[in-house]
């Protein structure tokens, strides 16, 4: 056939087949991927190329790559069975590749373990052929992946079933972020160090730099490497403000800035969407699909405490600063400068936003709440595209508050998994996430053909196909959605977005403090580094950790610029690595069962910490038995785990002899700092970089530029008594320079920074 082109894979004794792919070039026209197993073959017209997806000879509008997008949605959602929309509308639960034995998300192949069965790590699961060909699911949440060939021949694999299957709807992947350093935590858990992708800070340090092209820079990049790793949609940008200072997740935002927030989400949401070879309306082979999160904001938990965990259900607005919290979306995501126009998702948060349904006046989780989804983001907003709901929500709760790994169904823990789906279709939401099964998805239609008629439930149903199926679309994977491994690795984690990942991180740190100007260092003098020991405990998933005594950095990548020494007296300068605290997520099943309410403080300060300008009683609480109204925790103390960090300050201090000591803080949260300060000549802080770029900093190869992207408080009264809906509220610490570590502040070799971006951002007092 005219404009043939063959790529065969190599067949391999597998567990699964590996497909035989053949692609047909149209003349400026799309190029055609398809499996040769899957039942496709080629329609020619008009001289153009076409898949013949429904596999019965005839060319379908949706099939025919020359009509718009929308056209072609329509017409395929109107073909769906209630079962495929159903199965549409589920979102996977998270996927590792290989599921090896063992760890999160398991799986088996022929029925055994990964170890066991002789499967290649590209292999499928019996769990995703089971859901990908019974459950109709198109939509696959992948966590780890080793490499790119590896994520090229697993999506290979994946699209040849769904090919195979129905319609041929393609596999829309899709992932948490990757391109930071922490892969320990659940909403990060596929980053870079599992993925070989380009490294960058964390969304903070991203802020940090103040300068919305770095973000788009970024995202322009990052869509290149997702793609080549067959991942169409981003489950990001976090676009939350973080406007109180404990939250668990205020590392994954932009900062507590709703102006900065919406400038960078912008121009996120932008770099990822907008395509180089775009197609149509600014979407093409490079594009992602950007899901920002979560709506209507997250960022205001009460006490500081995150909905992850059933301690953290309630969002309150002592402020009465709901609105503010929408400006990231409606200003930033929802106004784009690309032709794309919008994000084409979005994702509300598991929180109750306490007290704001104006309409209906139920406190439920904000997915579930008709008027935040309905009346405010569809109606009042316009906003068209694909509502998501996060990971879990229809699930029950656990008996334990402090655990992730727990149905998130707040407000609505009373009603069944089926009700509970029902409930979110009627809010306005179209797909259900961390969910494999359709099961309960058919019993809500059911439950709305009862009370509303088929026609209504069918109509219903095809709204939200409708939404779904653009996504996929748009970025072209019906035409193609094969990709060939070797062009993959040389894409991911080429040397050209290495390199500009790491410039990112050079404008990402923040000098807080240079007493006498001690950096940059002039030459190459000896460094003394205290080991880091964290005790024995218990990480944020309920896992006991063992204590560790050990250098927190890559003594070889020192050597390379100072010469390391263990005897304090020989060394020039002290460098002592620190984290922020980390008191945990705010409850204590310890004192719930010792007949407390369990309710326990957060606290940014390393040192114990009792509350004692904690609220008398809390804003919101549960009115159920067998939960707590009151969740006050004013009187309570608590202590960090990283305490040893404060003390390793001190004693370097003390071993130095006034020889100079310089603290490099990695950041998840603001911190007070006023436990170490004074013991301080240089304090630079960062929100996740490689330890050469800290080096490149101190020795003056590279002059720090980042500005904070939050208030630094001065004590823990401030942080208790601001409010948490409320940024720029807190009085900040001054330090023994007379500096005071405001939003927007930073140091170069100069001084403090006065720019362009100060004079854009900064606040005025």
């Amino acid at each position: 056939m005219k404009g043939m082109i063959f790529y065969m894979s190599n067949h391999d004794t597998a567990l699964h087949y590996e497909p035989t792919i053949q692609y047909v070039q149209n003349v400026n026209g799309p190029t055609l991927g398809y499996s040769t197993d899957s039942g496709v073959r080629i329609i020619e017209k008009d001289g153009l190329h076409f898949k013949n997806l429904s596999k019965d000879g005839i060319l379908k509008p949706y099939e025919d790559w020359r009509l718009p997008a929308e056209e072609r949605a329509k017409d395929l959602a109107s073909r769906l069975s209630i079962e495929e929309i159903a199965g549409l509308m589920l979102y996977s639960s998270h996927q590792n590749i290989p599921a090896r034995n063992g760890g999160w998300f398991g799986g088996t192949y022929a029925g055994k373990s990964y170890e066991e069965s002789g499967a290649k790590p590209w292999d499928l699961t019996d769990e995703q052929i089971a859901f990908l060909k019974q459950a109709h699911l198109r939509h696959v949440l992948i966590m780890t992946v080793d490499n790119a060939e590896m994520a090229a021949r697993w999506n290979n694999r994946l699209q040849a079933v769904a090919e195979g299957s129905g319609l041929g709807i393609p596999v829309n992947n899709s992932s948490d972020p990757r391109h930071g350093f922490d892969a320990s935590s659940e909403f990060n858990a596929g980053a870079a160090s599992t993925s070989r992708v380009s490294f960058w800070p964390e969304t903070l340090g991203l802020a940090a730099t103040f300068d919305p092209e770095v973000t788009r820079k970024f995202a322009e990049i990052a869509s290149k490497e997702y793609r080549a790793l067959g991942i169409l949609t981003a489950l990001s940008p976090q676009i939350d403000i973080a406007t109180d200072p404990r939250w668990h997740r205020f590392n994954g935002t932009f900062g507590e800035d709703s102006k900065l927030s919406a400038d960078m989400a912008r121009s996120y949401v932008d770099g990822f969407q907008t395509s180089d070879d775009e197609t149509s309306e600014g979407w093409g082979s490079d594009s992602v699909n950007a899901m920002v999160k979560h709506w209507p904001g997250g960022g205001s938990g009460e006490g500081g405490r995150d909905a992850h965990f059933g301690c953290g259900k309630y969002a309150v607005y002592p402020g009465n600063n709901f609105d503010e919290h929408l400006i990231p979306f409606t200003e930033g995501a929802f106004q784009l400068e690309g032709k794309t126009g919008r994000a084409a998702a979005v994702m509300p948060y598991y929180t109750i936003s306490y007290e704001q349904d104006q309409k209906n006046g139920e406190n439920v989780g904000n997915s579930f709440n008709r008027y935040l989804i309905t009346d405010l983001l569809r109606e009042q907003y316009g906003y068209d595209g694909v509502v998501c709901t996060d990971w879990s929500i229809t699930a029950d709760e656990s008996d334990r508050k402090d655990t992730v790994f727990s149905g998130k169904s707040w407000g609505v823990e009373h009603l069944s998994v089926a009700e509970r789906h029902y409930k979110l279709l009627m809010a306005g939401v179209d797909q259900f996430g961390g969910n494999n099964d359709a099961g309960p998805v058919l019993e809500a239609y059911q439950m709305g053909v009862a009370e509303h008629g088929e026609e209504f439930m069918r109509t219903r149903f095809e709204q939200s196909a409708v939404r779904l199926l653009l996504n996929i679309f748009r970025p072209g994977l019906f035409e193609n959605p094969y990709l060939k491994h070797g062009e993959s690795s040389k894409v991911v984690g080429c040397p050209e977005f290495m390199e500009a990942g790491y410039e990112a991180q050079l404008k990402s740190m923040v000098l807080l403090k240079n007493k006498g100007k001690v950096l940059p260092i002039q030459g190459r003098k000896k460094v003394y580094i205290p080991q880091r020991l964290l005790p024995a405990g218990m990480n944020w998933v309920g896992m006991p950790t063992p204590e560790k005594l050990e250098y927190p950095v890559d003594l070889s990548i020192i050597a390379e610029y100072f010469d390391f020494t263990e005897n304090s007296e020989e060394a020039d300068f002290g460098l002592v690595f620190i984290e922020n605290p980390d008191s945990g997520v705010g409850y204590s099943q310890e004192d719930a069962d010792q007949g407390g309410n369990g309710y326990v403080p957060i606290s940014l300060q390393y040192r114990p910490y009792t509350a004692e300008f904690a609220r008398e009683c809390s804003i919101a609480g549960d009115r159920r038995d067998n939960d707590v109204l009151n969740r006050t925790y004013k009187g309570k103390t608590v202590r960090t785990r990283n305490s040893h960090d404060l003390e390793a300050v001190l004693d370097t201090r003390e071993k130095m002899k006034g020889k100079p000591i310089i603290v490099s803080l990695l950041q998840s949260n603001p911190t007070i700092v006023a436990e170490f300060e004074s013991a301080a000549d240089v304090i630079l802080t960062n929100f996740g970089v490689n330890v050469r770029a800290i080096m490149e900093v101190l020795m003056g190869s590279f002059e720090p530029s980042g500005l904070l992207p939050f208030q630094m408080p001065a004590n823990m009264k401030t942080v208790e008594e601001q409010f948490e809906d409320v940024p720029h509220d807190m009085e900040c610490y001054v330090d023994s320079e007379g500096h005071v570590y405001d939003f927007g502040y930073g140091m170069n070799w100069g001084g403090v920074i006065e720019d362009e971006r100060t004079v854009k951002y900064k606040k005025t007092r």
